[in-house]
Formats: structure tokens, sequence, C-alpha cells
């Protein structure tokens, strides 16, 4: 079975922590791993003296603490979100649940923003924070998070980026291009099973401290007062944990840049075959996560072909378009067979 989609293959040894017998989790073995990881997760994200909130949750767990929280703390205006797909879209939802007064700057899916437009808005003193993805998913657009981060610093909007499509897979640090909250997930760039969830905060705001109640499951304060003595409020998905151990402590061997340039290998490697087949790309600014392929015929049975010769890849909301993530244990000889593989689907639907 080979997997190009959210995680992809995972090594035979990581899957086997998650055959063992359950590990009790009050033990100071358990804290200790606990923040050997918090350390390696914070120094992967450029963000030392800032703090890691866990929660067993999938990613829209982790967004909707965001939301629930911050709302006391930075909503003294209304909140901006850039919505280029299903997870713009979320956060959009998610603001509607809460009562968040909040305007969506709205991205063609499949595009790039209008930066100009976007600039304008962030600087325009209407609000005090901004959600948005660095990576739209949905799609495959990376959006140039650099230059709106430096605009919500001009502006003094509070900035909180969805990182789980590019964390360890795009170039992303919370200091060099400053963010304020990121949100991340255990089954993308760290390639593991889902189910945790976990939300960066910068140092600035960690000295602040002050946070009030939140969601009761997400309450921020609940957690931290928790984690800082290696332990989860609630019962944590405790194959997980150790699963996330292990991953940190193999990317810490081999290096993080290493690991991205894997990833990148394998994506233009596919990029170009896909293109000497005639099949267009997305033209925006693609994440090395996955790619968004636009095939001449409707998406969807191409997609049941391929799962069942054993290839996985995903369907988009656009007919004719699949996505194929480059994470894994995949090769490039894995993403040739694959072309392959789609060529002859193509071939039989026309038949």
């Amino acid at each position: 079975m080979k997997l190009f989609v959210f995680p992809g293959n995972i090594e035979k040894d990581i899957l086997a922590i998650g055959a063992q017998q359950v590990p009790y989790v009050r033990t100071e073995c358990f804290s200790e791993m606990w923040f050997e990881s918090e350390t390696r997760l914070l120094r992967m994200a450029d963000n030392e003296g800032g703090r890691v909130l866990v929660f067993t949750a999938s990613g829209t767990g982790a967004m909707e603490s965001c939301i629930g929280s911050l709302k006391p703390h930075v909503m003294d205006k209304k909140a901006l979100v850039i919505n280029g797909g299903t997870f713009g879209q979320r956060w959009c939802d998610l603001c509607a649940y809460y009562d968040v007064s909040h305007d969506a700057f709205t991205v063609p899916f499949g595009c790039d923003p209008d930066y100009d437009a976007l600039r304008a808005a962030i600087l325009s003193g209407t609000y005090s924070v901004l959600f948005m993805q660095h990576h739209e998913t949905s799609c495959g657009i990376l959006y140039d998070l650099a230059q709106i981060s430096s605009w919500c610093q001009e502006a003094n909007v509070c900035l909180v980026v969805d990182a789980i499509g590019s964390f360890l897979i795009d170039a992303f640090s919370m200091k060099r291009t400053p963010v304020d909250f990121a949100v991340i997930s255990s089954h993308k760039g760290l390639n593991l099973p889902p189910g945790l969830s976990f939300v960066l905060q910068s140092e600035k705001w960690v000295a602040r401290n002050d946070w009030g109640r939140g969601p009761y499951y997400f309450d921020w304060k609940v957690y931290a007062e928790n984690l800082a003595r290696g332990q989860s409020p609630y019962s944590p998905d405790t194959h997980l944990f150790w699963q996330l151990h292990e991953r940190l402590k193999r990317l810490e061997t081999i290096g993080v840049p290493h690991a991205r340039k894997l990833i990148e290998e394998k994506t233009i490697a596919f990029r170009q075959a896909c293109r000497k087949e005639g099949w267009p790309l997305k033209p925006g600014c693609l994440s090395n996560c996955l790619t968004g392929v636009t095939l001449p015929c409707r998406a969807r049975p191409i997609v049941d072909a391929l799962a069942a010769k054993g290839y996985f890849v995903m369907p988009s909301a656009e007919p004719d378009l699949i996505r194929v993530a480059h994470l894994g244990t995949s090769t490039i000889s894995d993403h040739m067979d694959l072309v392959k593989e789609i060529r002859q689907c193509i071939q039989k639907s026309r038949l």
C-alpha cells in the first residue's frame, strides 16, 4: 500500500510502538519524555522560550482552542481570516461558532492572495488578530508568511497561523518570521497517526501568562499548569506521545533541513513528471507538502481506481483535481510509479 495522503507511509518500528501495551502516564518517566519532546518541538519551530500545549485531538481541536482562549484577550477589535479553501473556511466557522466578529479575506481556490489588498486590510486598524493557514492544504497554496508577518508586526495585529501543512516541510521559524501562535498536528510533517494537535505559544505570549477561562476541554490555563509538570490534564493518547518522542529524536539526528530536503526532492521530481504528462499544476506558490494535479477527466474515478491498485491519493473540491502528498517513507521511485499508474487509469477511463 502506497500512501500519498496524510499521514504517508510510516516506518514499521514507529508503528510498532502503537501496538505495545499502554504504559501508565502519571509517572516521572512520562513527564521526562514530554519535556524532551517539548524542547525539541520548540527548537524545530525556532521558538525557544515559548511553550507547547498538546491536545489529544485533531488539528481542528487546537484551532478551536485558539479561538476560544484568545477571544477575551485580543479581540477588542474584529478578527481577519484569510479564507482560500477548506481550512481557511474552518477559521471562519469557528469564529462564527464563538460569536467572534470577523471578516473573511477571500482568496480564489488555488490562487495566491491579492497581497496589496491584504496589506491594506491588515494595516487598516480594523483588526486585532489575523487567523490564517501557512499552507492551505485543500489546494496546495503556500502563503507568503514573511510578508504577512511583517504587516502584522507593523499594525500590532496578533498573528495565529495554522502551520499543520508546513511545519517540518517548508521553511518555518516563529522568530525570524514572527508568529504569535502556531497550530500543528501529528499526521502531516511529523508523519505520525492523527490524534495529537499542538499550539505553540511565542515567548512574548508566554510571558504575559494571564489566560482566563477558555473552552472546557481546550482551556489553555489548565493545560499550561498540567504540562508544566509534564502531564496532560485529561487522559492522553499515550502511544502517540511515545511515537512523537521517537519521531522527534530521529528528526534531531538527521536534522530538520535534511528532512525537508528529502521531501523537496520528491516534490520536484513528481511535478516535473506531471508537466511532462501535460497535467497542469496549480499556478500559485506551492508547498512541498503536496501537489494539486489537474487531470483531463473527473478525478474521483481515478482516485478510486488508484486505491483499488494500492495507491492512495486525495480528491479535492474541484472535480478534476487530485492532491498528492510527498511525506513519509515514499521515494522518488514510488512517485514515478504513481505517475505511471495515474496515466494508465486515465487511459482506461477513456475506453
